[in-house]
């Protein structure tokens, strides 16, 4: 799993179709995909709240 979150911090524009549901992860049930998602989204947010 932790190739696949390493791809996708290198791709970031791919984060953006996993949520619309227009791709998944093969091998990474939806219980891990929904999580790595989270995960995207909470460090997005983290970032924007410590530099306002």
């Amino acid at each position: 799993m932790i190739n696949v979150i390493q791809y996708l911090e290198k791709n970031p524009d791919l984060i953006a179709i996993l949520k619309a549901q227009k791709a998944s992860l093969i091998g990474i049930s939806s219980v891990e995909q929904k999580a790595i998602l989270d995960a995207f989204s909470s460090e997005i947010e983290l970032k924007s709240e410590a530099w306002v």
